[in-house]
């Protein structure tokens, strides 16, 4: 009879609905503890405290990681500290899980491998919505081979109004790294990516646009300053395209928005293979929401829509759990974040190709 493995004693820096989402995971999960938390609110970290029964509470993350005793961290503040805290943790010998995007530049990002790699410890980044059943269902079909070679894809995130908060953190370039794109454009490229394979991608042909943010408008009706016309500060775009190409000839044309003149909020992935196409979509407002994956392909010479069994979707919680049995398997080596580090060295050829207006190659 073996032991079974030791609680993983676990802390999160940062309170914002992210951050409660790792909380909640951490709280709920049989192989860990929720040990302690940090952020600069005091009114929040004292009602999360008492939620979860925390007692450890700091108002910094220096102070978090200097007191020892943690096994596991994650990190969802501001996107310009997430390397510096996971860098911190890493070599303080914690294992980190970053909420996304990675950092807000390639080089932020590289920091934070390089630091795994030097202490041996697990890097992972949480892309909640690639744990969407209709994902899991689509990317089994696609290793079957029902959609055969894959060679054009199309993915987008957009919003009728929904810009994150006018005049905070995710408007400023220095903080944020970027806006739609940064934000939630890289959730579609992550998904796009690993349903095609992970494919490399050999360049960038992008555009960026600031139409609504800078007069005020395009605010999330849950955020400040929702569509008033007054000039605000805003550094970042609130609509981003893309043109990708990948190695093998595939491509991948790429938008997001924060605030844009559609009817409804939009979600999607498009594959077309040489054997079948398919797509996940998922949006809608209010009481009407949708959410469909769709399969064309050939049967016997049959035009055929196949209609998958979708197992339920697992979010954050399933990107919290899987960081753990990573950090419990002992194969630390092949969770160094590189993948996310892919992700961000796109993100930058895209702005870098928008500033440029013109091609870059990564």
């Amino acid at each position: 009879m073996t032991d079974e493995p030791k609680k993983l004693r676990a802390g999160v820096v940062g309170l914002g609905w992210a951050g409660q989402q790792h909380m909640q995971a951490y709280f709920d999960a049989a192989n860990a503890d929720l040990v302690a938390l940090a952020g600069m609110e005091a009114e929040k970290l004292a009602e999360l405290g008492d939620k979860y029964g925390v007692e450890r509470r700091y108002a910094d993350w220096e102070s978090m990681i200097k007191s020892g005793d943690l096994d596991v961290i994650s990190v969802a503040t501001p996107t310009a500290l997430h390397a510096p805290i996971a860098v911190g943790a890493l070599n303080a010998g914690i294992h980190v899980l970053s909420e996304k995007p990675m950092a807000e530049s390639g080089a932020a990002a590289a920091t934070m491998v390089q630091a795994a790699k030097d202490n041996d410890r697990v890097l992972d980044v949480s892309f909640n919505h690639r744990q969407r059943g209709e994902v899991t269902a689509l990317k089994e079909i696609i290793d079957r081979g029902r959609l055969g070679q894959i060679y054009y894809a199309k993915a987008g995130w957009l919003r009728r109004q929904g810009i994150p908060g006018l005049g905070t953190w995710f408007t400023r370039a220095s903080l944020a790294g970027g806006g739609a794109m940064m934000d939630i454009g890289v959730h579609m490229l992550d998904m796009a990516l690993h349903l095609l394979g992970n494919p490399e991608v050999s360049s960038a042909t992008a555009a960026t646009y600031a139409e609504f943010g800078p007069r005020g408008r395009g605010g999330s009706a849950y955020g400040p300053r929702a569509n008033v016309d007054t000039k605000v500060d805003f550094e970042v775009e609130d609509l981003s395209t893309a043109f990708l190409r990948l190695d093998g000839g595939g491509t991948l044309l790429l938008e997001s928005s924060w605030a844009q003149w559609i009817p409804y909020d939009q979600c999607y992935v498009a594959l077309y293979g040489s054997e079948g196409g398919a797509s996940i979509e998922w949006g809608g407002w209010g009481v009407e929401p949708y959410q469909r994956l769709n399969v064309w392909t050939e049967i016997d010479g049959i035009p055929a829509e196949l209609q998958p069994i979708v197992p339920p979707a697992g979010h954050h919680e399933a990107s919290v759990l899987k960081f753990l049995d990573k950090v419990q398997s002992g194969q630390f080596a092949e969770h160094r974040g590189e993948e996310a580090l892919i992700r961000a060295k796109v993100l930058d050829a895209i702005y870098a190709s928008a500033a440029k207006g013109t091609e870059v190659t990564l």
